[in-house]
């Protein structure tokens, strides 16, 4: 989970969602404290899983250290063949939509003539 969330993509675009949530947090007290509720609510769930759930990992953990073995490989060949991304997401959005934008101006005047 780690190697994954370190991805240059993934993290990237973690970073993007987890601003607009603080940015929207703070301009909607409503949501803030809507917000605030659900992530007590989170944890508390979350806490009485893992206490419920601890035996049975302990069960399967072998299973487990194979299964994030060989995910592990897998990710190093995939960062092998796929470069870093060399752009932020905030910057890929940005080209994204400026590109689609003129392409639809290009279409609406080539309609219009």
């Amino acid at each position: 989970v780690k190697e994954v969330a370190n991805l240059s993509l993934l993290s990237s675009a973690c970073d993007v969602v987890s601003a607009a949530y603080a940015s929207t947090k703070e301009r909607h007290p409503y949501l803030r404290s809507v917000c605030a509720a659900a992530g007590k609510g989170v944890q508390s769930v979350t806490e009485a899983t893992a206490s419920c759930v601890q035996p049975v990992l302990a069960t399967l953990e072998p299973h487990v250290a194979a299964a994030s073995e060989y995910a592990s490989k897998g990710l190093e060949k995939l960062g092998e063949k796929l470069p870093p991304l060399p752009k932020p997401v905030e910057q890929i959005l940005s080209d994204t939509k400026a590109l689609v934008s003129c392409r639809a101006a290009e279409v609406k005047e080539a309609v219009s003539s």
